[in-house]
């Protein structure tokens, strides 16, 4: 059953993993009567919906003045790639309460993550990791 179901998804794309609070650039095939062209919408993710088939995610960017939010089935044909520019540290899974801030207080507590190759042990000391 299990390999029905899998065989029935849509490929895995190779997208990274998103979280709520990144900080995304999403670009998306546009089509225009018999031209396409590439447009990149860049914003924070304030919404994360797991579910299979019908994974989405919701992108917000204030665009002169004015707050902008787009919902993007992550498994669709129309984006062609998807960028991670940082992560923020968050404590909701919905950032709803983004949509009434603005200024400084609209910012995000980014979330380091450690890709490098220095590793600290239990006692503090670092260790090269190869």
């Amino acid at each position: 059953m299990t390999d029905l179901v899998k065989a029935l998804d849509g490929a895995n794309r190779g997208f990274p993993k998103l979280h709520t609070g990144d900080t995304v650039k999403v670009h998306v095939r546009i089509v225009e009567g018999n031209r396409e062209r590439i447009q990149v919408f860049q914003g924070v993710v304030i919404r994360y919906r797991n579910g299979g088939q019908n994974e989405n995610f919701t992108v917000r960017r204030v665009s002169n003045g004015v707050g902008v939010e787009r919902t993007f089935l992550l498994r669709s044909p129309r984006i062609d790639k998807l960028e991670v520019l940082r992560s923020a540290k968050v404590r909701r899974a919905q950032l709803y309460y983004m949509r009434g801030l603005t200024g400084k207080a609209a910012r995000l507590k980014e979330r380091r993550v450690d890709t490098g190759s220095t590793d600290t042990n239990a006692k503090g000391t670092e260790t090269t990791v190869e």
